[in-house]
């Protein structure tokens, strides 16, 4: 009897304990208030946190902060890197609650979904009607609000930038009117909310185009870089029956910027076999991938390594069948990298197709000259789209997005910054622009050049937005 009161009376005091302890992290967390997005370079105190979990909820906050005059910024999984999400003494809107599939029309190939929802969410909900997504990042783990208000693109090289496949949104403006927004109805909004960055106001539910799921057989080649721009031209593009697209460029030292292998999903012959693919597939090698990251981190022979065992998995995936909607299901837990001292960024770069390889032999002289842990490199291919006025592809372009490993201190930030900032001068001298979603790393110069319209978008803003409701820490470095 005694044994056992003594058991219970161990097991309160670990209960006791570690709400206790649970209880101190909670308060000093909340005390600090202290926010940052996946990069961890900025980190800034703000007011508070909300979570929009359904629309009059969205809508009493931005009220309540119009009355205390607060700041609102809006956040999904904060994978901008510049502080798109946040502002000093702010409120940040959290919207992943606000996630609903509101309903998919398999007729007119349409989803209806709140704009916290993920794109796993809307893929859960299509596939069972045969429909995919037209456009969406590589990975489907970021919110819809998230992805519009960055004008994302993917691997489709036949649907190319993200605001080409919305019908309409809605959208809380700063006074707290409701608008519905389309390429007819308040169209002003259009072009500046979508590629916006949350400038304008909370963007709440939006219809998106869908396609057909098919099955697409995976083609994988090898081949130089200077090899790549017409067989882009001669063997992809003219291609129709190739539905998507990526390359990787090497960034190991021994064939650095030099060897290249790419990927395409062609449309199968064998769409008999759909059903026995088209289950939903789950994430698969992701430790692995995440261990040869660490190495690639740390030593360059773990960059030869993780390069050519990129290239044995993807010459044994040679033929292999696959669904469209399990294409853009490509792994996401890798980019979650946490380390104590060190961080890992992106970059991206869009560059003219016919300036490739030209651009790339100009990036690799200045590269091996500079103290850079570059890991990874995808190429991408997006289409011209200048329907959004903070467009990146001014003209058909090719993006390279860029995968860099830096210290957090303050002297390895100024030495990745001087680096990024020599590689978006060599971009722009090749014709090209930078991606906006990352470390405010450019000058205001280089902003303006690669985005000639910026000055015109940030006076939309001031005269959509006067109070400057909407405001974060891209806006403060780039539009005051």
């Amino acid at each position: 009897m005694k044994g056992k009161r003594r058991l219970w009376l161990i097991i309160v005091f670990i209960i006791i304990s570690y709400m206790l302890i649970y209880r101190l992290e909670s308060t000093n967390s909340e005390s600090k208030n202290i926010i940052t997005d996946v990069s961890r370079l900025m980190p800034t105190k703000i007011e508070k946190v909300v979570k929009g979990n359904e629309e009059k909820s969205i809508v009493a906050a931005l009220t309540k902060a119009r009355e205390e005059d607060l700041k609102v910024s809006i956040a999904g999984k904060r994978h901008s890197q510049g502080g798109h999400t946040f502002y000093p003494d702010g409120v940040v809107l959290d919207m992943t609650n606000f996630d609903k599939v509101l309903g998919v029309d398999p007729v007119n190939k349409t989803v209806h979904v709140e704009s916290g929802a993920t794109w796993d969410d809307i893929q859960q909900a299509v596939n069972p009607h045969g429909l995919s997504v037209k456009v969406m990042q590589s990975q489907n783990i970021f919110t819809v609000g998230g992805s519009l208000s960055v004008n994302a693109h993917g691997r489709d090289i036949r649907n190319g930038s993200l605001i080409e496949t919305v019908n309409w949104f809605r959208l809380l403006k700063p006074d707290g009117d409701i608008i519905t927004v389309s390429r007819e109805e308040n169209r002003e909004y259009f072009p500046l909310v979508i590629g916006g960055y949350g400038l304008f106001g909370v963007i709440l539910d939006v219809e998106l185009q869908l396609t057909s799921d098919e099955l697409l057989t995976m083609d994988t080649e090898e081949m130089t870089s200077d090899e790549y721009e017409e067989y882009f031209n001669q063997h992809v593009l003219s291609d129709e029956k190739v539905k998507m697209h990526l390359a990787r460029l090497s960034t190991a030292p021994d064939s650095f910027l030099e060897e290249m292998y790419v990927t395409n999903y062609k449309a199968s012959d064998q769409q008999e076999l759909y059903n026995e693919y088209n289950t939903l597939k789950k994430e698969e090698y992701t430790f692995l991938t995440k261990f040869l990251l660490g190495l690639s981190r740390d030593f360059d022979w773990g960059k030869d390594l993780f390069w050519d065992m990129q290239k044995s998995f993807f010459d044994k995936s040679n033929g292999q069948l696959e669904t469209r909607n399990n294409v853009m299901r490509s792994e996401s837990e890798f980019l979650e990298y946490n380390g104590k001292n060190d961080t890992d960024i992106l970059q991206e770069y869009f560059i003219p197709v016919d300036e490739y390889e030209e651009y790339i032999d100009d990036l690799r002289v200045y590269l091996t000259e500079e103290d850079i842990n570059l890991m990874n490199i995808t190429v991408r291919y997006v289409n011209r789209s200048e329907e959004a006025l903070l467009s990146y592809a001014k003209e058909d372009m090719f993006a390279l997005v860029l995968l860099i490993n830096q210290g957090m201190g303050v002297k390895e930030k100024k030495k990745t910054g001087d680096t990024i900032r020599g590689m978006i001068d060599i971009t722009i001298e090749h014709g090209g622009s930078y991606y906006l979603p990352y470390y405010k790393y450019p000058t205001l110069d280089q902003f303006h050049e690669a985005y000639p319209y910026a000055e015109e978008f940030f006076n939309y803003k001031r005269t959509f937005d006067p109070g400057e409701r909407f405001v974060n820490l891209f806006y403060e470095e780039y539009g005051k």
